[in-house]
């Protein structure tokens, strides 16, 4: 008879703790996905370093990928509906996106005042990977974002995220 009521006291527990997961994820909707490519690379020790004056005084701008173990990049089409949002959420791993036309409006969990900034067609931004966020199609046009994502080898490049207690935003 015990053995049978800690049984049920188990399952009554995970099935809170699963319930409660589920009631913390904020959801995204209006959002269409399109996975163009998936590839697998093992460490990644990438350095470039170009000269951006033509004249005597070099000018460098560089660039640094720097892996250990190995990673999967994502390729994607977002395509977002008015209103659409993909809901709070964060990323293993660094994400370069795009906007290729319409706007999006990015709020940080980490900003205080979680006030949204604007990304337009043309532009984009840098996710680090780590940081809780939303992003969502405040304007009155279909959005289309390209997204590259470098995550470690195996995981959800996507990781859904409670609202944070500093946000109004869904």
């Amino acid at each position: 008879m015990r053995n049978r009521f800690l049984i049920a006291l188990a399952a009554g527990l995970l099935g809170a703790i699963t319930m409660f997961g589920f009631v913390q994820a904020t959801p995204g909707n209006g959002v269409t996905s399109t996975t163009f490519a998936v590839g697998r690379f093992d460490d990644i020790d990438a350095k470039t370093l170009t000269d951006i004056d033509p004249g005597p005084v070099t000018d460098l701008w560089q660039a640094r990928i720097n892996t250990k173990g190995s990673s999967d990049l994502y390729i994607l089409e977002n395509r977002i509906a008015p209103g659409g949002t993909f809901g709070w959420h964060s990323h293993p791993g660094p994400s370069l996106v795009v906007v290729k036309s319409g706007e999006l409006t990015v709020y940080r969990a980490d900003d205080p005042t979680c006030t949204g900034h604007v990304v337009e067609a043309g532009h984009g931004f840098v996710d680090n990977g780590g940081d809780t966020h939303v992003v969502r199609n405040e304007g009155t046009v279909l959005t289309v974002v390209y997204v590259s994502s470098l995550v470690p080898a195996g995981f959800d490049r996507r990781i859904d995220e409670p609202k944070p207690p500093n946000c109004t935003i869904q």
